[in-house]
């Protein structure tokens, strides 16, 4: 069995990540409005990515993992352009974190 990782564009630009077993039927699911979620009100959408991965546990954490990045990064890897998704990542590294402040001693 295969699972998914996907990315769609919704109709007021936001994209909504997900993850799925059934690719082409959870994608009909967000444009039918069957979702009741953040897509509902912002159909049509499109799916604009998608990777596959051989356990629901990869799928998640990729999923996971791309929710977490910005737009730029998102619209890197949507046109396949992982220079700049790498240059992202690393610019991203650099940059303080945005969490409580707070300092971890070790």
């Amino acid at each position: 069995m295969a699972f998914w990782a996907y990315m769609l564009r919704c109709a007021d630009g936001h994209y909504y990540v997900g993850s799925t077993d059934e690719l082409e039927r959870r994608v009909a699911q967000h444009q039918s409005g069957e979702v009741m979620g953040y897509t509902y009100k912002r159909r049509p959408v499109q799916r604009v990515w998608s990777e596959t991965f051989f356990t629901r546990i990869e799928a998640k954490e990729a999923e996971r993992r791309i929710k977490g990045w910005s737009r730029a990064k998102k619209d890197a890897l949507i046109s396949g352009d992982w220079d700049r998704v790498s240059r992202l990542a690393q610019s991203h590294a650099d940059r303080p974190s945005t969490g409580s402040g707070l300092a971890v001693e070790g």
